[in-house]
């Protein structure tokens, strides 16, 4: 027993920023609160190179106690993922939706972006997926596409609502960075589970791989000292029978940073 209980205590724990579904009245479950969640796949792909994952719910809302704030989840985990999910809030960028469906989830930003501040803050990494690239360059002062397909010509189709995460096309790696190191290959096949992306670029990030065929953006790192690294697609989907890009080395890249961080502050 002392053996298992020394082996939990030693690995590492990853944060996973919550989801939110608001009131709903036409919801059968719990209609008038508010509901946080992670997709499953998420924590298992975390799991898969035996890290623990915590979900991190929001301390702030209507029902909010306490003194409890994001940096106190910063200094006790080691690292924390930002999933996907609903749409960024055009105004977390300085912008009004093009259109109501485009809104997107106010109080999740708000939420996400004092975590990934908090993080850096710690020196604790954050890796970002779908939402999270997104979210991440829109803290440090980036903007997005609020549609693909409506304001960026000459684009693919990125998300494919029947399809959903069998929806696939390729990127390519930019030469030179740290993701042609992880990967090899400079052409993958990915998942794209999308209709918002990156426009401009925030300050001190370098984009590290983009669609093959129209250019979106889909991978990108910062370039200072804090680790910061986010990709476009989809790695907790990952099936190896589908001929996708292998995602492990990026989950361990960042895995390594985390107990880079932890040894540093032990």
């Amino acid at each position: 027993m002392s053996t298992v209980i020394g082996a939990a205590k030693d690995r590492l724990r990853i944060g996973i920023s919550a989801c939110f579904f608001h009131p709903d009245p036409t919801r059968k479950a719990a209609p008038k609160k508010t509901l946080q969640w992670i997709e499953q796949s998420t924590a298992h792909w975390i799991m898969s190179q035996g890290a623990l994952p915590f979900m991190v719910p929001s301390p702030t809302g209507d029902t909010a106690r306490g003194e409890i704030a994001a940096s106190d989840y910063a200094q006790v985990l080691d690292g924390i993922v930002m999933h996907g999910g609903a749409d960024v809030w055009p105004g977390s960028y300085g912008e009004e939706p093009l259109r109501p469906e485009w809104s997107g989830d106010r109080l999740r930003d708000e939420y996400e972006i004092a975590l990934v501040h908090a993080f850096v803050a710690a020196g604790k990494p954050v890796f970002g997926i779908c939402r999270g690239q997104q979210l991440i360059n829109v803290a440090h002062g980036g903007t997005l596409y609020q549609d693909i397909s409506t304001q960026k010509e000459g684009a693919r189709v990125h998300r494919d609502a029947d399809a959903y995460d069998l929806h696939f096309h390729e990127v390519d790696i930019v030469p030179g960075t740290r993701l042609e190191r992880l990967l090899g290959e400079r052409r993958h096949k990915i998942n794209s589970v999308h209709h918002q992306a990156i426009k401009d670029l925030a300050p001190n990030f370098e984009v590290e791989a983009v669609s093959s065929d129209d250019g979106v953006i889909e991978a990108i790192r910062f370039r200072g000292d804090a680790w910061i690294s986010a990709v476009q697609w989809h790695p907790e989907f990952h099936r190896p029978e589908l001929g996708v890009v292998n995602d492990a080395p990026l989950l361990a890249d960042f895995l390594n940073a985390a107990a880079a961080a932890r040894e540093m502050h032990s």
